[in-house]
């Protein structure tokens, strides 16, 4: 049957469900690490509480282009309840944890059903929509992500403080719980009808632990070091697997990727940018956190909801945003976000002292910077995927998702590596009872700099390679058909 594109009510009921996956998702990226030492004194081993965070993160990366093309092959609505289930089981088993090695292991469970239910859940949003109205409905969905990941310190924060760190896990379920009911009566099956009923095993054993091994590189390279040989063999064997990978992609029938994606300049544009953006945007929140706690020594709750008028400014601002890429173009509004980004992330370097000053310092930068996210973060996911025809909507979703996942963790990576000079001052001051000074912390500013020039990095590169979509492509792109 057709889409009825005028029962909009039904589109934003199907886009509401599907965003309260996406939130838990993103957020249980984020909202574990402040709980980190609560953690480590309850269950122990130390060495591997880093897992904890990067374990999900690399999962979660590793599975998504898998994901994607499971998810045209075998059912959209199939592959997002599915990956609903595993993440609710997986957050259950991580809240019961008896220990570290555990958690660790529920915990890569959790991101397994995130990486599977991801794609699939905007590939159910983008058929209930005209082409022409994708964008303001993805930049609801992208900003739903956004927030949840930029929140969840806050969150993390006041249910450590005012339960126990398990809490953490065990709130997801009821969500888990209520969208399985209601996703099981309303979403519509739809999938690629193009598609062989198999997908390709061989490409999964290539792109699986190739993109795992490359996030792996880059997550622990702040701990091991660039040049450490853990470092270099996982990164060699990643890119080595990838381009094996690729190659699949290129001679069978129906590979895992399709690669005349990158054909599409919006695609592109769209991925390059959004791998630059993500670079930026997690490495200047843990950044930012790190500061007010370590340097200010605010709490976890208290820090989080410093943070909190950044991602609210950010969740006000995107369904206008993506309103305005319309009207404006995505080029451009993805500009406009950059330089807020860039700019407000610049001064963060002028204001900041060693003394707290919460008001005149922190707050301003944090409101403009969250505007800038609101511009960016919608314009990025609906130009990547609100003008794809609806037989690679999970597929296009699973690669603009990988590209951003494998920004932040290198984002992550950047920030603890280039403000660990200023931290080894921090913690000799603390030792020593000397005064810290602002040329003690210049490597802090120093990763400030860079985040912000990679902000802009990331509007330049939009504006210089994305095209808009063609009429055949716009056409083609309205041609949705669900499949009950």
């Amino acid at each position: 049957m057709k889409i009825p594109f005028t029962q909009m009510s039904r589109a934003y009921k199907v886009l509401s469900l599907t965003a309260i996956a996406t939130f838990l998702v993103s957020l249980d990226t984020s909202i574990v690490v402040v709980a980190q030492r609560t953690i480590e004194q309850d269950l122990g081993h130390p060495t591997l509480m880093t897992w904890v965070f990067s374990g999900y993160n690399i999962a979660y990366a590793a599975g998504l282009l898998t994901a994607g093309r499971f998810a045209d092959v075998n059912g959209r609505k199939r592959s997002f309840m599915r990956g609903l289930i595993l993440f609710s089981i997986g957050s259950v088993l991580c809240g019961l944890a008896p220990s570290t090695p555990f958690l660790v292991a529920a915990r890569i469970i959790q991101a397994i059903g995130g990486a599977q239910l991801t794609p699939a859940s905007i590939a159910l949003v983008l058929p209930e929509f005209p082409a022409e109205k994708r964008t303001v409905a993805i930049g609801i969905w992208g900003a739903v992500g956004g927030l949840a990941a930029a929140a969840g310190p806050t969150f993390g924060g006041l249910l450590v403080d005012w339960l126990n760190w398990r809490a953490l896990f065990f709130i997801n379920v009821p969500f888990c719980v209520f969208t399985l009911i209601v996703g099981n009566r309303i979403l519509h099956e739809s999938k690629d009808p193009n598609a062989s009923k198999s997908v390709d095993m061989i490409g999964t054993a290539l792109g699986f632990p190739g993109v795992a091994l490359v996030t792996l590189a880059i997550t622990q390279s702040s701990e091991w070091g660039w040049g450490d040989d853990r470092t270099m063999i996982a990164l060699a064997l990643g890119l080595v697997l990838l381009a094996l990978f690729v190659q699949r992609c290129r001679t069978v029938s129906n590979p895992l990727l399709d690669l005349s994606l990158f054909k599409l300049p919006f695609v592109v544009a769209s991925n390059i940018s959004g791998l630059f953006f993500s670079v930026g945007f997690l490495g200047m929140w843990l950044l930012n956190t790190q500061w007010i706690q370590a340097i200010w020594e605010y709490s976890p709750t208290r820090s989080g909801l410093a943070t909190a008028p950044g991602p609210i400014m950010a969740a006000v601002l995107a369904a206008p945003m993506g309103r305005l890429a319309v009207k404006w173009g995505h080029a451009r509004v993805l500009l406009l976000g950059s330089v807020l980004l860039s700019f407000g992330t610049f001064m963060l370097t002028i204001t900041m002292t060693p003394t707290p000053n919460y008001l005149g310092d922190y707050l301003p930068w944090m409101i403009i910077t969250g505007a800038g996210v609101g511009c960016s973060i919608s314009t990025l996911s609906s130009s990547a995927n609100a003008f794809l025809p609806p037989s690679r909507f999970a597929m296009g979703s699973a690669l603009n998702t990988t590209a951003r996942q494998i920004g932040s963790a290198l984002g992550a990576a950047l920030a603890a590596s280039l403000a660990a000079p200023a931290m080894v001052n921090f913690a000799m001051s603390q030792k020593t009872g000397t005064e810290l000074t602002e040329g003690m912390l210049s490597s802090f500013y120093n990763a400030w700099r860079f985040m912000a020039a990679v902000y802009l990095f990331a509007g330049i590169i939009m504006i210089v390679l994305f095209r808009k979509p063609t009429d055949e492509q716009m056409a083609a792109a309205n041609e949705v058909e669900f499949v009950d």
